[in-house]
């Protein structure tokens, strides 16, 4: 069995998985900024403050960005594996995507914990 080290999950399964249940999670992240912002009559700088200072919503924040991260890398190396045929081309592109990707969330971590 051949195993590709470029993918997320060991299978297409898996990805097909990982794929599933991040959306699930955006969705859910969606609809609850957007119930909260609908309710929330002044939506001023105390209360968005408050709603990000709390502990599960930093935990649900996080969980949201590392869905969308791993969402996104999906997408982009099955993008790059059908139409960038140059092996070491694909390679810097899915490089610099993953570096990429780790300074969004060491800036999503560093946002969302320094409220």
């Amino acid at each position: 069995m051949v195993t590709n080290a470029a993918s997320f999950g060991r299978s297409g399964v898996h990805d097909y998985i990982l794929l599933r249940a991040s959306a699930v999670i955006l969705a859910c992240y969606t609809i609850f900024l957007v119930g909260f912002i609908a309710c929330s009559s002044p939506l001023t700088y105390d209360v968005w403050h408050s709603l990000f200072s709390a502990l599960p919503m930093k935990v649900f924040t996080l969980l949201a960005l590392v869905a969308l991260l791993v969402h996104a890398w999906i997408g982009v190396w099955q993008v790059l594996t059908d139409y960038v045929k140059c092996t070491s081309l694909r390679g810097v592109l899915q490089f610099t995507f993953v570096v990429t990707v780790f300074c969004y969330l060491a800036a999503g971590i560093v946002i969302v914990w320094g409220v």
